[in-house]
């Protein structure tokens, strides 16, 4: 039987925080989802909603809101690990950026904090076309993306999850990072062709430049903080050649191959979300 721990997951209740919880649950661990709308509550933006959160925890599960690339993260994970150690926490697994170099300095706060610990490094997610900010351009039909010959192993946030827990629960992952990765590199046009043949919908993908997406993005009332990230992520991330690269350790962690991006889309289409009327704006 596996011994019960006290488990705090941040982000409990976005794309890979839900899916850990609710596997942590069916190992029968305790437990406590980091969101600003529970009790004790965790909030990023308040310093003082950490330690309550944190108390009595013996593990806990790190995701940073939006992304660890952004200013202040490196100083929110610093302030949240110290607090941790305080209060008794004994491993942190950390979710984090692959190829991404302000997302490594907040992965060496983790690793020289004295704690276990593991880090995750995670591509783009394949939720990313169907929980997020590629899910309006589907429903539209129309999906204009720059980085055009950038080939991206997205990951499927089900994996993810997966791997977290098996870190969380399992020592012999501590001090370990892991790359986690789709079995094969696509464009973004490959992927959105992918989708169209498992929808049997008529997509188009039209390749535009790095400023004509960001006056897009504007155009649509995008907060200029997240037109700086996503301006990042794409020009740094996606245009790093490293990034391209798959590996096996999805396959290394469970014994399993990952989720091919074609499983994803075939599993999501049946959900009907690629079939909903996009909302108009008035």
């Amino acid at each position: 039987m596996t011994k019960q721990s006290n488990i705090l997951v941040i982000g409990g209740t976005g794309k890979t925080g839900r899916k850990v919880v609710e596997l942590l649950k069916n190992q029968n661990q305790n437990v406590r989802i980091g969101s600003r709308n529970e009790s004790p509550s965790f909030n990023w933006d308040d310093p003082n909603s950490w330690q309550k959160a944190l108390e009595g925890m013996d593990k806990v599960y790190i995701v940073y809101y939006p992304d660890l690339a952004v200013p202040g993260a490196f100083e929110s994970i610093q302030g949240l690990i110290e607090i941790a150690k305080k209060t008794g926490v004994k491993k942190a697994v950390l979710l984090s950026g692959k190829g991404e170099k302000e997302a490594e300095r907040c992965e060496q706060v983790v690793a020289n904090s004295g704690l276990d610990y593991t880090l995750v490094r995670a591509s783009w997610f394949n939720q990313n076309f169907s929980e997020s900010f590629f899910l309006d351009p589907i429903l539209a039909g129309h999906i204009a993306l720059p980085m055009p010959n950038a080939r991206i192993p997205f990951v499927d946030t089900g994996d993810i999850a997966e791997v977290v827990v098996e870190a969380l629960m399992n020592e012999t992952h501590n001090g370990k990072t892991y790359e986690i990765t789709d079995p094969n590199a696509l464009t973004f046009e490959e992927a959105v062709n992918i989708i169209a043949d498992s929808t049997g919908r008529d997509l188009k993908y039209q390749a535009v430049l790095q400023e004509e997406y960001n006056t897009m993005m504007k155009a649509a009332g995008v907060p200029a903080d997240y037109i700086w990230l996503f301006d990042y992520l794409f020009r740094e991330v996606l245009g790093n050649p490293n990034n391209h690269v798959i590996t096996s350790d999805v396959e290394k962690v469970l014994g399993r191959k990952a989720t091919d991006f074609k499983v994803y889309t075939m599993k999501t289409a049946k959900t009907g979300v690629w079939h909903q009327s996009i909302p108009q704006s008035v």
